[in-house]
């Protein structure tokens, strides 16, 4: 990546063009290294950029249909926010793998320090009542433990993660497979508002538009491994896509979990086969914990969460974050008074709670 700041639309420009995906937009940038140059390149440079003609003249034929103002206004007001590779808030694991996706689109809350502590689950669409039990038991132990659960939101564990974490007052991530202006399926419609009533979110490499295409799935999933330090599978078949997630979880060097289950049933016999194979055999949350060394986040977390000392250090807190904030939008979202505002910012830059980057712009010191 580039040394200079990149301006943060033409990430988004990029990722509008449906045949530019995380690998061939790193050949973009690794060729053109500035952005706004490549937004404006011709179909022969882009050739020499190393695309064939024809996909050189898609890139350049779909950029010309797009006007990147508008853009941002359609995702303000679908009040849908995204991030890039270079933002401060990009998750640190998910940038360790081979190919992130270069923006991320999301809803809800980002950048939360249990989200250096994530655990993919993911498992059959149709469980059993084991599947069920073990689900219910494992997951939320994990959430209780401040472990952000991770998973796709589709019917069957997937789900029951989601709402097991949420019932447990922890922290999840939904990775959908389509863009954020729709939920699928949407018979989970309401377990994405609870998700992000949770202050978890709903996050996604694919703008608004696209819909649930087939092929999404296998990509989204690589994210859903890549934000987690391990992946839980818990009831799959040969055939499930929850194993393809578990080879992404192990391309990406991360640990795999598999609960044992019934060697006769069908939704067994991909977990058991992944024990075979070396997958990390677990019947407890605490296994897991273990495993990744993970039996003292809560205090972790506890001791590094920054805490207010009044009522308005409070509000100040609650819209900061490592994204830098300008005193105006502050000013506005804390609804302190100016001078109010200006010796509550002093106050927390001299405890060392906040910083001051130059330009008014405030973020969290830690």
């Amino acid at each position: 990546m580039s040394s200079q700041p990149q301006n943060p639309k033409y990430f988004l420009g990029f990722s509008l063009i449906d045949v530019v995906g995380a690998k061939r937009f790193k050949q973009i940038y690794a060729h053109f290294n500035d952005l706004e140059l490549a937004w404006q390149a011709s179909t022969g440079e882009f050739i020499r950029a190393g695309f064939s003609e024809k996909l050189a003249s898609q890139i350049v034929a779909q950029r010309n249909k797009i006007n990147l103002d508008e853009q941002l206004e359609r995702l303000n007001r679908l009040k849908i926010n995204f991030i890039t590779l270079e933002s401060p808030e990009y998750p640190a694991l998910l940038k360790q793998i081979y190919d992130p996706p270069f923006v991320i689109f999301y809803k809800g809350t980002l950048n939360s320090i249990q989200d250096e502590f994530c655990l993919a689950v993911v498992g059959s669409r149709k469980f059993s009542p084991y599947g069920k039990q073990i689900t219910q038991d494992i997951v939320s132990n994990l959430a209780k433990n401040k472990i952000t659960i991770v998973s796709g939101l589709a019917l069957g564990i997937d789900a029951l993660a989601h709402q097991t974490t949420v019932e447990a007052k922890g922290r999840t991530i939904a990775v959908m497979g389509c863009g954020l202006d729709q939920i699928y399926p949407a018979v989970n419609y309401n377990l994405a508002q609870q998700i992000l009533n949770s202050f978890g979110a709903l996050i996604s490499e694919y703008p608004p538009g696209v819909g649930p295409l087939r092929f999404n799935f296998p990509m989204r999933n690589r994210i859903i491994s890549g934000l987690s330090l391990g992946t839980l599978v818990i009831e799959a078949g040969e055939e499930s896509g929850s194993l393809i997630t578990a080879k992404s979880a192990l391309d990406q060097n991360r640990e795999v979990f598999a609960v044992p289950g019934n060697i006769y049933s069908t939704t067994c016999q991909g977990t058991n086969d992944l024990i075979k194979q070396g997958a990390k055999m677990v019947t407890s949350a605490q296994d897991i914990l273990e495993t990744l060394n993970l039996k003292q986040v809560t205090a972790e977390i506890t001791s590094r969460q920054i805490l207010p000392d009044s009522p308005e250090e409070a509000k100040v807190l609650e819209h900061l974050s490592a994204e830098p904030t300008h005193v105006d939008k502050l000013l506005q979202l804390s609804q302190l008074s100016s001078a109010q505002l200006n010796a509550t910012l002093t106050m927390m830059e001299i405890k060392g709670k906040i910083k001051n980057l130059g330009g008014s712009n405030y973020v969290l010191a830690r």
